[in-house]
């Protein structure tokens, strides 16, 4: 699944790209996104911005008009030159956003739809999101206080739920917890003030330092690596690596589902308590 980091680096490409382009063509599957007033098309119209939220994407056009895009799962967005072959089937082609010198395309994408800049104040999901991570606005104590009133639900649910804090998903929920060394499935009233901190710490810390640089081509399939190992295998301390030994002291990683979403969290029970010093990224 897209997590926060991935959307923000689609969403910065998007913007290089598109910001201060007009749309040439624009086609979509999606009925929704077809009941635009037609005396007013999304063609002719000027892209403002592309924006992330979370794993939420913002496309503003001129015209009072937002394109929101959510992947879920399996949704990505591509940029192209025209004329470029896409590298995904045209049966998975969702929603199409041309300008002249770029082609932005939506391949299944589950969820999208326009919004004014009224019903994005209004939107239910977007309004209810906790702060991003990769906001340059980010408010670690908002955070805290909105964790805090969850004392009985365990961390690495809490990590997942976007009104708490936004941009986190499964493979950065096991990641951040292993860098923090803090057990996934103790209850949030549990924690120690600084160890809770420290994990929203290690959180923005992570998701910040992959998002440096620039892609040249733009998927969703980029790579994310917490080791800092140089080794091309070793990208990850324990997602994906379940009775593999602990990359840091060679206990067998272990996994369960958890959730209603029944989503696996991955830990290392040895290296992974509450409270003890974490691995350092």
């Amino acid at each position: 699944m897209p997590e926060g980091d991935t959307i923000f680096r689609a969403a910065q490409a998007l913007h290089h790209a598109l910001a201060g382009q007009v749309v040439t063509r624009f086609e979509s599957v999606l009925p929704a996104l077809n009941r635009v007033d037609h005396d007013h098309p999304i063609a002719g119209r000027t892209i403002g911005s592309v924006t992330s939220r979370g794993k939420h994407l913002l496309m503003a056009f001129s015209g009072d008009l937002l394109l929101h895009t959510h992947m879920r799962m399996n949704g990505s967005w591509h940029l192209y030159r025209p004329g470029e072959r896409w590298q995904r089937p045209a049966r998975d082609m969702r929603l199409v956003v041309a300008t002249a010198g770029f082609v932005a395309v939506g391949f299944r994408v589950p969820i999208a739809e326009f919004l004014s800049a009224r019903d994005a104040r209004r939107h239910k999901e977007l309004s209810a999101l906790g702060p991003d991570l990769l906001d340059a606005s980010f408010d670690r104590n908002e955070v805290l206080r909105r964790i805090g009133a969850h004392p009985q639900d365990a961390i690495g649910d809490a990590l997942l739920n976007q009104r708490v804090v936004s941009g986190i998903g499964n493979v950065w929920k096991s990641e951040i917890l292993f860098v923090s060394g803090v057990d996934p499935f103790i209850p949030i009233g549990g924690l120690p003030g600084d160890a809770l901190a420290r994990v929203i710490d290690v959180a923005r810390e992570l998701l910040a330092a992959s998002v440096l640089g620039r892609a040249q081509r733009l998927t969703l399939a980029i790579g994310r690596r917490t080791t800092r190992s140089l080794d091309p295998t070793a990208k990850l301390w324990v997602y994906g690596r379940r009775g593999k030994p602990c990359r840091n002291c060679g206990a067998p990683i272990q996994a369960r589902k958890t959730g209603v979403d029944a989503r696996l969290t991955y830990w290392c029970g040895n290296c992974q308590r509450a409270g003890i010093a974490g691995r350092g990224g």
